[in-house]
């Protein structure tokens, strides 16, 4: 028998172990709900105001705006050519639409959904992101490799900023700082919102990144890459410190700072969930539908929002498109709520 005092030393181990992890991170992740949204088109980018607890989806033309304690359709914005990414300004009166259609950023007001103005930018503007320190929002151009800097006291483009090659998923630390990965240069790029300047290039040993998503608090990066990788990189040093497993055909991130999660979501119709507290290995693999490569993540309601549709058969390939994308059949544009409870 052990001796009492060893007992209780390792009682108290194991409570302490045990109180770093909270119980809730532990449980698998599944399928709480599926809504469906129909309509035709594309899907980009979903952004979630967990404040009035709204989901925002690009849809082609237009952008989708939903419940999330109901599920269903309360407005959109529309009007668009061809809708990307949506992001927020901090006192909740203004939104921005990346219109890549269009070259264009549009502002509407988040209380009617209704167009205010639109700002002309550079080729295609993709990925879309508010900065707090400096009351910017930086859309990132895909085609002219720039991102176009928008003064939200003016709604006027105040600086262009060059990049290093084809612009993906921005975020921010908060803090004066974005990074976005450039998917064709295998690297991410650290911007000073400040000097509104090109800060660093950071190379990765993972293939092509795309989406993104930052735990600020420790200061750690993870983009999701080809080859099945996550990169997760330091933002104090640009090194890539870990590359835990994820599916095929990565598109989208999301972080939880209450769980010390990770998630990237999959075209291959799966969830990637990575432990990033505990060595950065991936917890689980959650099956969810093909195509489903675009996420939010809410951390008010620890839920992850994903996207996809039914696809028909791919149209013949042809020189200009050796690779077709298959058809989407209409009416099938799904949103899946996953969660935990």
């Amino acid at each position: 028998m052990k001796p009492l005092r060893t007992t209780r030393r390792l009682l108290f181990t194991l409570a302490t172990m045990a109180a770093t992890v909270p119980l809730l991170a532990q449980t698998p992740y599944k399928i709480l709900d599926k809504w469906k949204i129909g309509g035709t088109g594309s899907w980009d980018y979903l952004t979630v105001d967990s404040a009035v607890h709204l989901l925002y989806l690009a849809h082609g033309p237009r952008v989708e705006v939903i419940d999330t304690t109901t599920g269903k359709p309360v407005g959109a914005i529309t009007g668009m050519k061809g809708t990307h990414g949506i992001t927020f300004d901090a006192v909740g009166k203004l939104g921005y639409i990346s219109d890549g259609g269009s070259n264009a950023v549009v502002v509407f007001d988040r209380h009617s959904f209704a167009t205010l103005t639109t700002i002309p930018t550079e080729t295609n503007p993709d990925g879309i992101i508010y900065e707090p320190v400096t009351a910017t929002v930086w859309a990132f151009n895909g085609r002219s490799k720039s991102v176009s800097v928008i003064d939200t006291a003016t709604n006027k483009v105040v600086a262009t900023v060059a990049l290093p090659g084809k612009p993906e998923f921005p975020t921010t630390d908060g803090k004066g700082n974005i990074f976005d990965p450039i998917e064709n240069e295998n690297a991410i790029v650290k911007l000073d919102a400040r000097t509104k300047s090109l800060a660093a290039t950071w190379k990765l040993t993972s293939e092509s990144p795309s989406g993104q998503a930052i735990d600020a608090q420790h200061g750690l990066l993870f983009a999701v890459c080809d080859g099945k990788q996550m990169a997760v990189v330091d933002t104090a040093t640009g090194k890539q410190i870990a590359s835990p497993a994820i599916g095929t055909g990565p598109d989208a991130a999301g972080f939880s700072p209450q769980y010390q999660l990770a998630f990237s979501s999959n075209g291959d119709g799966t969830l990637s969930v990575v432990d990033t507290a505990h060595g950065f290995k991936t917890i689980e693999t959650l099956p969810t539908m093909r195509g489903a490569r675009t996420m939010a993540y809410d951390p008010a309601t620890d839920r992850v929002y994903l996207v996809t549709a039914q696809f028909g058969p791919a149209p013949a390939a042809t020189a200009e498109v050796p690779r077709p994308r298959p058809a989407v059949i209409p009416d099938s544009f799904t949103v899946l709520v996953v969660g935990r409870k």
